[in-house]
């Protein structure tokens, strides 16, 4: 399905929250949505690898990385077990590498910037809690819709306007 934030916040300004613009597009896919699934994790993106390990159809992997810029929550691998699970997206508050490799997969993929080094495995972080960034509150089981344009996030399923 292709989205566009513009005809949605046009159709629905009832439900939706626009994300402040901070996120560039890296993905194959320019727009994704999908029900949200959030990780909070800090320079280690142990349970970003475990939630792209499980059937993500229909859903968005929000991860809440602190907007740290000193290492990579998201590369080529674990992007293609996201692929390959089925994910719509990934929003990374926070930075991704491989990112020409990335541009070639079918899954929408937006972060902050980027930057070559991994992180640390240390099996920390939660999942599935509400996340605080770009302004919004970003709950498990909400909808987020992203395209070039920016991103929104919604109670509820939005359908594109006829």
């Amino acid at each position: 399905m292709h989205y566009l934030t513009p005809d949605l916040c046009d159709a629905y300004p009832e439900h939706v929250q626009v994300l402040e613009p901070m996120f560039s597009n890296f993905g194959g896919r320019d727009s994704f949505g999908g029900e949200i699934v959030t990780v909070k994790c800090h320079e280690d993106n142990s349970q970003v690898r475990a939630q792209v390990d499980i059937d993500g159809k229909g859903k968005v992997l929000v991860v809440d990385g602190g907007g740290s810029l000193r290492c990579a929550l998201l590369g080529d691998m674990l992007a293609q077990k996201a692929v390959h699970n089925g994910w719509e997206g990934i929003l990374i508050y926070g930075c991704i590498r491989d990112v020409d490799v990335i541009a070639q997969l079918d899954i929408g993929v937006q972060a902050l910037a980027t930057h070559p080094m991994k992180t640390d495995k240390r099996g920390v972080g939660d999942h599935n809690i509400p996340v605080k960034f770009a302004g919004v509150t970003l709950r498990p089981g909400s909808y987020l819709y992203a395209d070039n344009n920016g991103v929104i996030i919604s109670p509820v399923p939005l359908s594109m306007p006829q």
